[in-house]
């Protein structure tokens, strides 16, 4: 039987959705309300890029270092629970990091190491294995693309950097967090840069991907444009 026999099945039974686009544009809260409803796993594929580079800093290792990060994204320590609440919760190496690793800090060293080939194949298998029954919402920059190509629906959210900015700045200062504006919109700034230029799968829409400005519409307004979408979607629509 050849691989692709026997991988059909698992395909035809658990449907996925893909919510990609650069930092800050709410793909995160979206593809959680939208798992949420339909009852479908979620995928947070930039929190392993995330907890790729904490862990990176935690070994001494460059974020440069493609090899040696290689083998340490072969062997990620890393747990995705919910606590008493019902909040998610990410453990690495058995430690909580479920802030610490939304940082600028972190958020910088995610961008630089999903940028590295070897890197990005070590941890393909492992977001793949996310697709399970009833079905998946899969946020990250290439889910549509390249994680799930074939993919029931494909979601690109965007929004201007001033916006993304404004929005993670308002988080950061609930969090706690002191925040320069200025320094935001910067960094969110060379970050699309690098995320879309880079050789390895870059940021960009899939050619059958529905493209969503969310500049100004506010999160239930989204979330309803891509529910309008997946009800014309039968293996998604049935969960509704």
């Amino acid at each position: 039987m050849s691989a692709e026999i026997e991988k059909s099945p698992r395909v035809l039974l658990a449907p996925v959705i893909t919510i990609d686009g650069p930092s800050g544009s709410g793909k995160g809260t979206i593809a959680h309300r939208v798992a949420t409803r339909l009852g479908f796993h979620v995928l947070d594929s930039g929190a392993l890029y995330r907890l790729l580079g904490a862990a990176a800093e935690r070994h001494a290792v460059a974020v440069t270092n493609e090899a040696a990060l290689e083998v340490l994204a072969a062997h990620l320590d890393v747990q995705f629970l919910f606590d008493a609440s019902g909040e998610a919760q990410i453990l690495l190496e058995g430690e909580d990091v479920t802030h610490s690793i939304r940082t600028e800090e972190a958020g910088r060293a995610a961008s630089q190491v999903a940028a590295l080939p070897r890197v990005r194949d070590a941890l393909m298998a492992r977001q793949q294995a996310f697709r399970e029954t009833p079905g998946l919402v899969a946020d990250g920059r290439d889910m549509g693309t390249v994680v799930f190509p074939d993919a029931e629906l494909k979601i690109f959210l965007t929004a201007s950097a001033e916006a993304r900015a404004e929005r993670r700045y308002k988080q950061l200062l609930e969090r706690g967090f002191s925040a320069s504006l200025a320094a935001l919109i910067d960094d969110i700034q060379a970050r699309d840069a690098r995320d879309t230029q880079r050789t390895v799968a870059p940021l960009k829409p899939a050619d059958d991907a529905i493209v969503l400005d969310s500049t100004d519409l506010g999160i239930d307004a989204v979330v309803a444009h891509v529910f309008e979408a997946a009800q014309k979607i039968p293996s998604i629509a049935k969960y509704m």
